[in-house]
């Protein structure tokens, strides 16, 4: 059991779920259901995930599939082999919830589209992840995250004003994705407790980041407003942005309300909430630019970890500026227990995210480390009926592979 992990049965305990998926937005919508108990069964050809050869490695494995894929098994199965179709139609016949990223034709041709799998197993909840949508003028055409933002605006609005546009570099279209898949998914389920009738879901980057771009539509739709793009700072409120520290770091601090700012004034030993350029909320906005000035000329007079516990002692809104490698030793995510240590197969103890939705009565669990390509693919053929000379044939003839 991996550290943060319980014995206690997880909320979906009893799940099985097949990761039919590639990259992130599918995969990890999985690796969520897995986190709360279900058994995910990663499917992967000989290749297997694209993620298994990008980014920073150790050993051979890959930091980009590692990332995402705990609590899974691993199954090497060619499904482009005629031979491999009864494997997998047993193993349909198992499956509670199949999820996707998959293109036409490649989906039909692989004997994974809704209609097909539903045809080995009714009330299966099928769910489909793509770029813009399963029809439509974009459809079909292949996507990630990075042209999501184009699409839906991200990169229109974010860099400073008068600067070069940028993407956003976290992945958060691919994650939204992924969690809007799995409250697809948990409705569905739910429905078929009700009715016995499983569904079609599909969820698409497009509208993930559509439906985070809610404000700036209406402020488009209702008041024919263009939201502008304003760097660090907000388009409401000041001060609010990126200021220095003596020890060559940065803060972030925030005022969107005048308690905030009192709080910050008296923090900072200075009396600007008292004088009547900066005593409203569009007093700030007009005199931001001197009042950024202001602050930043104070927050230099300490260092990083000084000012962060002064802040937090008069009740401003701040956070310091970690790196990656802070962010890892971050006493909250720690506590949180959002990284958990997991023994890999051909790695060792490796650190991996934890789980990020806390149940009190059925808490998820990291039980299992990202699995080597094909890892439990004996076990798993195994489990579905065949014996010993059945399993050493299908690896024999490569309709299914083992680690």
């Amino acid at each position: 059991m991996g550290a943060g992990s319980t014995q206690k049965p997880g909320a979906l305990e009893g799940l099985r779920v097949l990761d039919l998926g590639s990259m992130m937005a599918a995969p990890y919508a999985a690796t969520l259901l897995g986190d709360l108990g279900a058994d995910v069964i990663k499917v992967e050809a000989h290749r297997g995930d694209d993620s298994r050869y990008l980014g920073p490695e150790r050993d051979g494995e890959h930091t980009p599939f590692l990332a995402i894929n705990r609590n899974k098994r691993s199954l090497l199965l060619d499904l482009q082999q005629d031979e491999a179709r009864p494997v997998f139609e047993r193993l349909l016949a198992t499956t509670d919830v199949l999820i996707t990223n998959v293109r036409e034709p490649a989906l039909s041709r692989l004997g994974l589209a809704y209609e097909q799998v539903k045809a080995h197993r009714g009330d299966v909840i099928w769910a489909g992840v793509t770029a813009f949508g399963p029809d439509g003028p974009y459809a079909g055409r292949p996507g990630i995250d990075f042209l999501a933002q184009g699409y839906a605006g991200m990169i229109s609005l974010n860099g400073q004003p008068g600067s070069e546009q940028a993407r956003v570099t976290i992945p958060v279209v691919d994650v939204m994705t992924s969690e809007l898949v799995v409250t697809g998914v948990l409705a569905a389920l739910l429905v078929r407790e009700r009715t016995g009738e499983g569904q079609r879901v599909d969820v698409s980057l497009l509208d993930a980041l559509a439906h985070a771009q809610s404000p700036g539509l209406a402020a488009w739709n209702v008041a024919g407003e263009v939201t502008p793009r304003t760097g660090n700072a907000s388009q409401y409120f000041a001060p609010s942005g990126i200021y220095p520290t003596r020890d060559d770091s940065h803060v972030v601090i925030t005022c969107p309300a005048d308690k905030f700012f009192a709080n910050l004034c008296r923090a900072l030993e200075v009396d600007w909430h008292e004088q009547s350029r900066f005593a409203s909320v569009n007093d700030r906005l007009a005199n931001a630019g001197e009042l950024d000035e202001l602050v930043a000329s104070r927050t230099r007079a300490f260092d990083r970890e000084e000012l962060v516990e002064r802040l937090v002692a008069a009740d401003v809104l701040t956070a310091p500026i970690k790196t990656i490698d802070e962010v890892s030793s971050d006493p909250q995510l720690r506590h949180n227990g959002m990284l958990a240590e997991v023994e890999h197969a051909a790695l060792g103890p490796v650190t991996v995210t934890g789980v990020p939705v806390k149940l009190g009565a059925t808490p998820g669990s990291v039980r299992l480390a990202p699995p080597v390509h094909g890892q439990h693919t004996r076990e798993l053929l195994a489990e579905l009926g065949y014996d010993a000379d059945a399993v050493e044939q299908l690896l024999s003839s490569r309709v299914a592979g083992s680690a």
